[in-house]
């Protein structure tokens, strides 16, 4: 089995020219450039222009196109692609990429592109946990008789008293919870959480009441 190593391109220093772009700089009732806007001056028509593709953007009128951006250097291409993205959102990433990039000896293009891809998806994950939290009232360790025999015990279960602003709810844990718990350190008077699905203990702190 082979495997390498891949080398990250990202620059731990580097400070953009377009920080300062905010958006296209145009009417939002008109949709007409302004001469001064959102860290733009001039080149109106070529920001209406991107206004009107972002507003098919919006509309969903461009999935699976691309748009291109022709000029001399110095024109204002960058800008203009930073302003669209602005206009869509703080959800839009933008990624710019230089050639000299692609192009270099060290680095592989295609991990330069394959890096630039996944920042452009911009993927989000949401997940949903269930947590009890609140002050610990009560802690009480239930032991059983050893299963395996001899004159040991074994812990069944762990019976605990959360209190909240909304009530207070008494959970039984599993035996297995109460090797977080001693971890954690915690007693009654503890502020916790427990999450429901993996079962992980944290100590939030202490209870002032």
């Amino acid at each position: 089995m082979k495997i390498e190593e891949v080398q990250s391109t990202t620059k731990t220093t580097r400070v953009s020219a377009h920080t300062h772009i905010k958006g296209l700089g145009l009417d939002p009732q008109t949709g007409v450039a302004n001469p001064i806007g959102s860290g733009l001056v001039g080149q109106e028509q070529a920001r209406e222009a991107c206004g009107l593709i972002v507003d098919l953007i919006r509309s969903r009128k461009m999935a699976g196109r691309a748009l291109l951006l022709a000029g001399a250097p110095g024109t204002g291409k960058t800008a203009l692609a930073l302003g669209v993205a602005q206009e869509l959102g703080p959800k839009v990433p933008f990624c710019p990429m230089v050639g000299s990039e692609v192009f270099s000896s060290e680095v592989k293009k295609t991990e330069i592109l394959m890096e630039h891809f996944r920042r452009a998806i911009g993927i989000r994950i949401r997940e949903s946990k269930e947590v009890y939290e609140g002050e610990v009232t009560e802690l009480t360790v239930e032991e059983t008789e050893d299963p395996l025999g001899g004159y040991g015990r074994s812990i069944s279960h762990v019976i605990i008293t959360l209190k909240s602003t909304k009530g207070s709810k008494t959970l039984k844990l599993d035996p297995s919870i109460h090797d977080g718990l001693s971890k954690e350190g915690i007693t009654v008077g503890d502020v916790m959480y427990i999450e429901s699905n993996s079962g992980a203990v944290k100590r939030v702190g202490r209870s002032d009441a």
